[in-house]
């Protein structure tokens, strides 16, 4: 039988026995001498023989070497508490349809049938079967399957019922203990006044009750209750778990159960399709599915399935078809290269001096400290020099501020000059041939961009004043802008809030490459967000696949496309693709899901052609398979 036209079957025989409190005896006979619970993979290199009738459906019934079946006998026990044999029972079977399965928009789905005869159902029995599932290691149950007979159910039911008498037996009400009669007598006879209470509408307190008469509503109440019939009550309401139990000795269990059902279908046996579907994870190749069961008797275990052999499932994924090799994008890299960063140095009115306890200093300064501590500590670059721009705010004549703040620039050059030094000299020693790092001084003047800035975007500034402001800026003499401003509202806020912060230092850092001499060199550098993609696409995690390799529009592109079942988008780019194996491979895949099975085995047969390995891909992709059991494609089989 050929790879394109076999089919495979699983079977899982599950024996079925009644166990003795004292000794248990199972009866199976086979013709085959196998006896107990047995699954059996069907190997490639031999088919059993199958009736051509069952290719009809997805399930195979399949015959041994000898034309025997597998053969369980059902056991009762005797008068004297032994098990005998009494008829043969079908076996129950659990029948792959898939031996090999494929993911598709990163989830698989897992089938096998589980068949179940009459005789083993149509009884005083429940069978309990819980699959296992076993994936990269990990071992997880899967949700069980309970087949119930009918007298097993009808007992169930007879248990809920009895339960149910016994909790309406249950008196709600503790005024029905209350012996009205004798009470309303008693009260009618001694208590007159008490007694005219009954015909009152008026709501009386127990604390009335209790002034006018001696005794508590409570304690009168107590006294004509019958308190025998009150405790027999109670006692109920304490036992209605402990009934429960007694009563109801198998509940009826929703869940985590895929099935509970009870056989009365006129061919007797239930048929139940189990799909299980999984998110597959990277290096999925296979997953296995094993079944455990119990047959039970109410709450008694009768027989406990054992789980021995395990169904395997083939896991395809079009994942396999990315393309991993290592994509690189072409760089041009500068010798030179410069970062800048800036720092809120204060300093006190009218003064240039660097302070590093004033305000906010130590913080500040210690932070461009530690960029220049890690630039010189750079194995890559070298430090040439440092422009430090100091800018002013304000308040007094531009002249006088543009001074200033050059006098704040060369104060702070000098001192990052001398702390830049002795970095160097603890890092390398004292070495005269160590080049010097300049360090550059520069104004810039009155620092009005970042003012505008802040004026604009204050939510404490009024609206009229913010438009003030604005109409403010086009006057040319700085002076005179600025003396305008003190006419807003705001002013006072402007100077003690905003003006601080516009004195404002920045450094540019200027770098070049260690060793490098030439002041550009073309070079290729691994393209990191191509490779994410290409990571994200082996992980079956196809829309972050996307994201990242939806700009390059190339072949793994089209394979992201194909494994979320984009098929137009997929198509379009495998079009502009030079033809290959892998590339008609996957078209006939598209073709296939579009219908077109012309172009599909055109494409399939063209990749067969150039990669006898397409051969037996084709068995693992449904649509291939398809397109190989619908026309026969044989071909390449010899």
């Amino acid at each position: 039988m050929n790879r394109f036209s076999m089919r495979c079957s699983m079977g899982l025989f599950l024996c079925a026995a009644l166990c003795a409190c004292s000794a248990v005896r199972r009866h199976v006979g086979s013709g085959t001498g196998l006896a107990g619970p047995h699954l059996s993979l069907t190997e490639e290199n031999h088919m059993p023989e199958v009736d051509s009738g069952a290719l009809l459906s997805d399930t195979l019934h399949v015959k041994d070497d000898d034309g025997t079946d597998l053969i369980i006998m059902k056991a009762v026990r005797d008068e004297n508490g032994e098990m005998m044999a009494s008829d043969v029972i079908a076996p129950t079977v659990v029948v792959a349809t898939f031996r090999n399965v494929a993911e598709r928009q990163g989830m698989v789905d897992l089938r096998f049938d589980i068949r179940v005869p009459e005789e083993l159902t149509a009884s005083k029995w429940q069978l309990r079967l819980t699959p296992k599932m076993y994936m990269l290691g990990e071992e997880s149950t899967l949700e069980s399957l309970y087949i119930t007979g009918k007298r097993y159910r009808a007992s169930q039911l007879r248990g809920y019922e009895r339960y149910a008498r016994f909790v309406e037996s249950i008196v709600q009400d503790s005024a029905l203990f209350i012996r009205m009669h004798d009470l309303e007598t008693f009260l009618k006879r001694n208590l007159p006044e008490l007694y005219a209470f009954r015909n009152d509408t008026a709501r009386v307190s127990e604390q009335q009750w209790t002034s006018a008469f001696g005794v508590s509503g409570n304690e009168a109440v107590k006294h004509y209750t019958d308190q025998l019939k009150l405790r027999h009550n109670n006692r109920k309401r304490e036992r209605k778990d402990a009934m429960f139990r007694r009563y109801v000795k198998a509940p009826i269990v929703t869940d985590s159960i895929r099935l509970d059902t009870v056989l009365v279908a006129d061919s007797g046996e239930l048929v139940y399709s189990y799909v299980q579907t999984v998110r597959t994870r990277p290096g999925l190749r296979k997953v296995e599915i094993s079944l455990n069961g119990s047959i039970y008797d109410e709450d008694r275990k009768l027989f406990e399935i054992p789980a021995e052999e395990k169904l395997t499932f083939y896991v395809s994924s079009i994942s396999s078809f990315a393309d991993t090799t290592r994509h690189y994008l072409k760089r041009i890299i500068e010798r030179k290269v410069s970062a800048n960063t800036s720092c809120y140095i204060e300093f006190a009115q009218g003064r240039a001096e660097v302070d590093e306890t004033l305000g906010h200093n130590t913080e500040e300064m210690g932070r461009i400290k530690s960029n220049i501590r890690e630039i010189v500590e750079n194995e890559l670059f070298d430090l040439d020099s440092v422009v430090i721009t100091a800018y002013a705010s304000p308040e007094g004549s531009l002249r006088s501020n543009r001074s200033l703040a050059l006098k704040r620039s060369r104060a702070a050059s000098d001192f990052f000059s001398a702390y830049t030094k002795a970095v160097r000299d603890t890092l390398f020693g004292v070495c005269g041939d160590l080049p010097e790092v300049d360090f550059l001084a520069r104004e810039g003047g009155e620092n009005w961009n970042m003012l505008t800035h802040l004026v604009l975007t204050d939510s404490l500034i009024q609206a009229s004043d913010k438009e003030f402001y604005a109409s403010r800026m086009d006057v040319a003499d700085a002076d005179a802008r600025e003396n305008s401003l003190k006419g807003l509202s705001c002013y006072p806020y402007l100077r003690r809030s905003l003006y601080p912060r516009l004195r404002v230092v920045r450094f540019d850092f200027h770098l070049h490459r260690k060793g490098m001499l030439k002041d550009t060199v073309h070079t290729t550098i691994l393209d990191s967000a191509y490779m994410a993609g290409v990571q994200a696409l082996c992980a079956h995690e196809y829309e972050a696949a996307l994201k990242y390799l939806a700009p390059y529009h190339d072949y793994n592109t089209a394979v992201a496309f194909v494994s979320l079942d984009r098929n137009h988008s997929a198509m379009e780019i495998l079009a502009k693709l030079p033809p290959s194996a892998r590339t008609d491979y996957l078209k006939a895949i598209l073709f296939a899901r579009m219908g077109d099975d012309r172009k599909g085995v055109r494409h399939y047969l063209s990749a067969c052609e150039a990669d006898r390995s397409y051969v037996f891909r084709g068995s693992l992709d449904p649509e291939i398979s398809a397109l190989v059991h619908k026309y026969n494609l044989n071909i390449f089989q010899n």
